[in-house]
């Protein structure tokens, strides 16, 4: 089901089904990618894996799972409405038959969307709510629409970091350059021929997708990430949209020298009764 709130100059609309965020309109123009057949998400939460293992199969506790789908399950379950202020959406996920057969940990995933001024606040909050160690990888997957406005293309938009970054691609078994020591990253359907570009201890903690004939962009500030990912599918002009992606690490497959989530080195370790929280922030302007 569909939630919205809203104040005097931003409007926000976010579903129960993936507690995904669907709408993010400032004076009435929608910054948010609408789920077109190019890609069918709007904003995806990415739990308990970013991307997926090797054949989508690791082991736990000493035996074998398969997740069903790429990026976890959270994505595509049921979250309860667990609060509804004027300035704010809260939802939960806690543990069922269908993740338990995939993953074999007893959870309660929060997820809550704060609106002050032109400014989202996402907050995701995971409680270990079994009796021992559990393992997790924790991102986000916004589409940003581009261009934002008429008049505009898609590759008149570009990439630019707070800070300098050497950004890298492996092409071809090779790690090509994309940028060095710069902060902007230009955006072309041929940029993404190699898929996403994850971005590893970022020097930077915001990233903006903006065009120089526009006035209108986009910024995301991922301030608990070790990893920000750029993205959108290549060679599809009807995919008017770039995703930039706050994520806990590096993708899990990145790991995949370890079978047992227990090894894996970029997964987050929780005890019992113990709390992750993780947050960024979307600034619309």
């Amino acid at each position: 089901m569909l939630y919205t709130i809203k104040n005097d100059i931003l409007e926000l609309s976010a579903d129960t089904f993936g507690a995904e965020l669907h709408s993010l309109r400032l004076g009435g123009k929608e910054y948010l990618w609408q789920c077109g057949d190019a890609w069918k998400r709007y904003a995806p939460i990415l739990f308990p894996f970013i991307c997926s293992p090797k054949d989508r199969c690791y082991t736990a506790r000493g035996k074998q799972y398969r997740m069903k789908a790429n990026h976890g399950f959270a994505r595509d379950m049921e979250f309860a409405l667990t609060s509804q202020t004027d300035s704010s959406l809260s939802f939960t996920l806690t543990e069922n038959a269908e993740s338990l057969a995939q993953y074999p940990y007893k959870f309660a995933l929060d997820v809550k969307y704060t609106i002050s001024g032109s400014c989202v606040t996402a907050e995701n909050t995971v409680t270990n709510t079994g009796d021992d160690d559990m393992y997790f990888y924790l991102g986000a997957h916004p589409a940003f629409n581009c261009p934002l406005d008429d008049g505009t293309s898609f590759d008149d938009y570009y990439a630019e970091f707070d800070e300098n970054e050497h950004i890298t691609q492996m092409i071809g078994g090779k790690q090509v350059i994309l940028v060095e020591n710069g902060r902007t990253l230009a955006i072309t359907r041929s940029l993404f021929d190699n898929d996403s570009i994850p971005i590893e201890y970022p020097n930077s903690k915001a990233i903006s997708l903006k065009s120089k004939k526009s006035a209108h962009y986009v910024r995301l500030e991922y301030p608990d990430s070790d990893c920000i990912t750029v993205w959108s599918p290549t060679a599809d002009d009807n995919a008017a949209f770039v995703c930039l992606e706050p994520w806990t690490s590096v993708p899990t497959f990145y790991d995949d020298d370890f079978e047992a989530i227990e090894d894996k080195p970029h997964a987050i370790k929780l005890s019992a009764g113990e709390t992750y929280t993780y947050h960024y922030n979307i600034k619309l302007y």
